[in-house]
């Protein structure tokens, strides 16, 4: 094997990419190594251009293998990996939006990026599959406009140093451990190259904008480390870049469209509202019109459309503040709330509106047992909290195929997930699991923090005692570089036109105390961080005005969670009185829930969760309290005899308990025969004498009652 390795020092570890001719027939390759974390990338570009699109046909494919943590797939009936999992497939958009924009978006040749974790520990491989992807692309002949690198910034509350120029302290490539930290509160995932960011993955726990620019600002020095770290390697090793001509329209149709349509587009694109359907059907009289006299030329000249109308609203926004619907840049299209009132059978709804993009979003709870369980080749858990999105052809006016996930699905709503998470209540003051769903009605610009907010509404309808509501926007970019330097308009709530032609999408999501969820992709190489910490003021401001018509809709959850939903109650038991309550092969569980119906889930530190309707769960409740009883010197019972021997009687007291009464404590009289006295099943008073040191209960019941026996002997 022919090999090399490069290495640097990041966050007190070494990266190290190592080149072989492991994959000889791919267009480039790498492994990074990062502690004992590994990935592998590869990048296979066609020979020939892919007909009929319009689009450049770009593939991330993230593979996890069990392998990778040393397992065995658990399934019994199946030992290979299936399709992917959904971190896998959030991981993969990782990769994809951070190298996408570095691509000639004209290229009509597939390229594939497939990148494999061959070995994971306690470092995160998806910040490494951005750096392999880099690499494996740079080093490769396709071409790209890299490299570009990654970076994932960690904060534990109240983290802060003595370091005037670094107030902060944030780790550099935080592990799992860290991550699980308890006051872990900023998980920063940002890529870029140049000083400039391009793709950003937030999950926090209602930070700053303050805190958020400097992670990005100490990302950025990060990120230069690596870029000076990939570029020496690329230029020693990079192979000579494949050139693909762009094809251009030609000028007899540039010439008719500038004659028949330039002097159209301003009062299509400015009509007042989103501009969308107005565009499209000029649009579709100018490709009907090319088919005609330029038939060749069709995806030229759809390409040719867009990239005026993009040019449009881009000098508009930036040189007048001008949007398509008639907003100022910093305007919210008109909101609507509403929290339930849909079905009592739902256990909570809510309905958002921001102009045309409508979610409806419904909560149910569930028992612990309902939680999901997380069984990968990299997380293990019990997810007692999910949030899932769903996107209809319909919500978009459209026709297709209804059922299943993609990863846009996922990725969506993952996020509102994650912007969610901080406000969940703990589980042990709210032991149920929680599901929404999100349906997108309508789309005209970011459902997906539109789910944010109808997700909001729902809890607070279903009784969630969520610790505040949380709100979330898009907020958009024109930018261009020129003589006159760079200029940029930011837009508030993009929608349409905005959305489609725009230079970023930057999604906010958080409460009044702080943001909790940032994702960022962008269309061109980059954005200053200076745009950013504008763009966070900016969505601060708007998330407020959201946040004012939920509270104003539903001010603070609902006092009780809905009757349709299950009882959840808790008790504690000693540890070492699970195996107790669980019973030799489950017997004694099984049978508490075969009589009473309820669910019960008993935690390692003794805590049981009981889940029930009807009156289900107290009746379980009241058994395992019996059943676990420890009992004291004095407490009195009513019980059950069931043996009778020569020298007294055993009677049951509780479930799992029963003592002896000594036949000198049946009576306050000289008992000659125990069987004289009492009979098996009789129900007598007794009081507890003593527990001696191995904890077997003596009863009395001449104490409990001196005359019980003269009185049932009459």
């Amino acid at each position: 094997m022919e090999k090399k390795e490069y290495a640097i020092e990041i966050g007190g570890k070494k990266l190290i990419a190592e080149f072989s001719d492991l994959t000889l027939q791919t267009n480039g390759s790498v492994t990074v190594r990062y502690g004992n974390t590994i990935v592998l990338a590869t990048a296979v570009m066609s020979e020939k251009e892919r007909e009929g699109i319009d689009f450049f046909p770009l593939v991330v494919d993230y593979e996890e293998k069990f392998y990778a943590s040393g397992q065995i797939l658990g399934s019994r009936f199946s030992r290979r990996e299936g399709k992917p999992s959904d971190e896998a497939i959030l991981s993969g958009r990782i990769v994809d939006r951070t190298i996408r924009p570095l691509f000639d978006s004209h290229i009509r040749h597939e390229v594939q990026v497939v990148i494999i974790v061959l070995s994971v520990d306690e470092d995160d491989p998806s910040v490494l599959a951005v750096l392999a992807a880099s690499l494996a692309l740079g080093t490769s002949d396709i071409p790209w406009n890299g490299p570009v690198s990654a970076i994932r910034i960690g904060k534990v509350k109240n983290s802060t140093t003595t370091q005037e120029n670094d107030p902060i302290q944030f780790e550099i490539n935080p592990s799992y451990t860290y991550r699980n930290h308890v006051d872990f509160e900023l998980d920063m995932v940002a890529c870029g190259k140049d000083t400039l960011i391009n793709m950003i993955e937030v999950g926090s726990r209602e930070v700053s904008n303050e805190i958020i620019t400097a992670g990005l600002e100490r990302a950025s020095q990060e990120i230069e480390k690596i870029q000076t770290f990939q570029k020496q390697i690329i230029t020693e090793r990079g192979k000579k870049k494949i050139v693909i001509e762009r094809k251009e329209l030609s000028d007899n149709a540039k010439r008719q469209f500038e004659e028949e349509f330039d002097p159209r587009l301003d009062a299509v694109i400015f009509n007042g509202k989103a501009g969308k359907d107005a565009i499209g059907t000029l649009k579709k009289e100018w490709l009907e019109i090319c088919t005609e006299s330029f038939a060749d030329e069709i995806s030229l000249a759809d390409e040719w459309f867009e990239e005026r109308v993009s040019a449009i609203l881009h000098k508009e926004a930036i040189e007048k503040k001008r949007r398509a619907d008639g907003r100022s840049l910093d305007e919210i299209r008109p909101l609507f709330a509403q929290a339930g009132n849909i079905s009592p059978i739902l256990h909570g709804s809510g309905i958002f509106y921001r102009g045309e993009t409508h979610v409806f979003s419904v909560l149910t709870l569930g028992g612990p047992q309902d939680a999901q369980i997380i069984d990968g080749a990299i997380n293990e858990e019990a997810k007692r909290f999910m949030h899932h999105y769903n996107f209809p052809p319909f919500s978009t006016g459209e026709t297709g195929r209804l059922g299943g996930t993609n990863r846009r699905m996922i990725g969506h709503g993952a996020l509102a997930e994650k912007a969610l998470v901080p406000v969940i209540p703990p589980h042990e003051s709210f032991p149920y699991t929680i599901r929404l769903v999100s349906e997108t009605m309508s789309s005209n610009g970011s459902s997906s923090m539109a789910s944010v907010c109808a997700s909001t509404l729902a809890l607070m309808d279903g009784g969630v005692p969520i610790t505040r509501p949380v709100a979330g926007i898009a907020s958009g970019l024109m930018m261009e570089q020129g003589a006159k330097g760079l200029r940029y308009a930011l837009l508030t709530d993009i929608q349409g036109p905005e959305d489609h032609h725009g230079d970023m999408d930057f999604k906010v999501a958080g409460t009044r105390k702080g943001i909790t969820a940032i994702q960022m992709d962008v269309k061109v190489s980059g954005i200053p961080i200076t745009i950013l910490s504008e763009a966070l003021t900016k969505a601060a401001t708007a998330r407020l005005t959201i946040l004012d018509v939920i509270e104003n809709t539903i001010p603070q959850p609902r006092s009780d969670i809905s009757p349709r939903a299950p009882k959840i109650l808790s008790i504690n038991i000693n540890v070492d009185q699970i195996g107790m309550v669980i019973g030799p092969n489950g017997k004694m569980i099984k049978s508490i829930k075969e009589k009473t119906g309820a669910e019960i889930d008993i935690e390692d530190d003794g805590t049981v969760f009981i889940t029930g309707r009807e009156g289900a769960a107290e009746v379980a409740r009241d058994f395992i309290q019996a059943l676990t009883k420890e009992y004291k010197k004095g407490e009195r019972f009513t019980g059950t005899v069931t043996r009778l021997m020569d020298f007294g009687a055993f009677v049951k007291i509780g479930p799992n308990a029963e003592g002896l009464v000594h036949i000198s404590e049946i009576a306050p009289f000289r008992v000659e025969r125990v069987a004289d006295m009492l009979k098996i099943g009789q129900e007598v008073p007794v009081i507890i004498k003593e527990i001696d040191e191995k904890k077997r209960i003596n009863l009395s019941i001449k104490q409990a009652d001196p005359n019980f026996i003269k009185k049932t002997s009459q």
